[in-house]
């Protein structure tokens, strides 16, 4: 699949902001400091980010939920 395919739902970044594709996703973790792409919640969401776009399928779901359990562990970081 498309980095550009959508989440059947929006990732909610904040009150302003959601993650509407697998790009966004990517982008927004390539955009936190190097120390924080490196924690496990994170490493998760990235691995799952790219089973999606070589995959689809289910995938999609799952890289959904790692972000927001990514963006609800310890804090929202960006």
């Amino acid at each position: 699949m498309p980095w550009s395919t959508a989440f059947d739902d929006p990732v909610r970044v904040d009150s302003k902001r959601e993650l509407l594709t697998l790009q966004q996703a990517a982008d927004y973790i390539m955009r936190l400091p190097e120390d924080a792409q490196h924690e496990a919640h994170w490493q998760t969401a990235i691995e799952t980010l790219i089973k999606a776009a070589e995959t689809g399928g289910g995938w999609m779901m799952f890289a959904r939920i790692a972000m927001l359990r990514a963006l609800n562990a310890g804090g929202r970081r960006g």
